[in-house]
C-alpha cells in the first residue's frame, strides 16, 4: 500500500503554527515520515524552565513527542513529578494519562499512576477516545504489550475489544480525531482486530489539498492522520 505524504506536509508548511499542541503533533509527524523542518526546535523554544505554559497536558504532549526524537530534559520530568497528586494527576483521567505517557516516554515507570486508572475505570471514562488513551499510557507505562507483572495486559485486552465494538459510521469512531487515536492505541496493542476499513476511511476523509479536517483542514487533525497512517503501513 502506498500513501504520498508531501501534499499533506505541504499544507502543514502552509500553515501558522504556534500552539504547543499542534507543534508537538507535527514534531512526531514530521519525525515518523523523515521531514526536517525547524519546529521541533521551536517547540523546544517555548519550553519555560521545567514546562510549557505551566500546563500538564501541553507539558505532557511536548516532553512526549521530544524523548521520540532522543531529547529528554531532566526538569521537565521532575516537574511532571511533582505535579502528582496521591496516585494521580489532578484526579483526572486525562492529565493523568498524559503524564504517564510522557513519563513512561522518559524512561520513567509510574505504577501506582496505573493502578489508579485501571481501579478508577468505570461508565464515566467508558468513551472510545478516552479508554484509547488509557490503554496507550498503560501499554507504553508497562514497556511492552505481554507485560503481566502489574496486571495490565488482562484489562488492555479487554478494553481494546470494547473499543472495536464500538465503532460506528463507515468503521471509524465518532470524529476523526478520535478514530485516529483509537487506531494508534489498538496498532500499539497489537490488536488484529485493526481492520483495512477503518484505516481507509481515514485516507477516503483526507482534503483536496493534502489535510484532514473541516474547513479546510485542521492541524491537529491532520498531523494524528499522518501518525495514523505512518504506523498502520509499518
Amino acid at each position: 500500500m502506498h500513501f504520498n505524504s508531501e501534499a499533506s506536509f505541504k499544507w502543514l508548511y502552509s500553515q501558522q503554527i504556534s500552539k504547543v499542541k499542534d507543534l508537538a503533533r507535527i514534531v512526531q509527524a514530521s519525525h515518523l515520515w523523515d521531514e526536517e523542518n525547524e519546529y521541533r526546535e521551536k517547540l523546544i523554544g517555548l519550553r519555560n524552565d521545567g514546562s510549557w505554559n505551566c500546563d500538564l497536558r501541553d507539558t505532557s504532549r511536548a516532553a512526549s513527542v521530544l524523548a521520540l526524537t532522543g531529547i529528554i530534559f531532566p526538569e521537565v520530568k521532575e516537574w511532571l513529578l511533582s505535579k502528582k497528586t496521591g496516585s494521580s494527576w489532578n484526579d483526572d483521567v486525562y492529565d493523568s494519562t498524559y503524564a504517564l505517557m510522557a513519563l513512561a516516554d522518559m524512561g520513567h515507570h509510574d505504577p501506582e499512576g496505573c493502578r489508579w486508572l485501571i481501579d478508577n475505570y468505570g461508565p464515566k471514562w467508558e468513551h472510545p477516545g478516552t479508554t484509547a488513551l488509557i490503554i496507550t499510557a498503560l501499554i507504553k507505562q508497562s514497556g511492552c504489550r505481554e507485560e503481566n507483572e502489574n496486571g495490565y495486559a488482562g484489562f488492555i485486552d479487554e478494553r481494546a475489544k470494547w473499543i472495536i465494538s464500538q465503532k460506528e459510521h463507515d468503521a471509524a469512531w465518532k470524529t476523526l480525531a478520535t478514530s485516529n487515536l483509537v487506531i494508534q492505541s489498538l496498532i500499539l496493542a497489537g490488536s488484529k482486530n485493526v481492520t483495512e476499513d477503518s484505516f481507509n476511511w481515514i485516507l477516503s476523509n483526507m482534503n483536496d489539498n493534502g489535510s484532514w479536517g473541516k474547513d479546510g483542514g485542521d492541524i491537529n487533525t491532520t498531523s494524528l492522520s499522518l501518525i495514523t497512517i505512518h504506523e498502520y503501513m509499518k
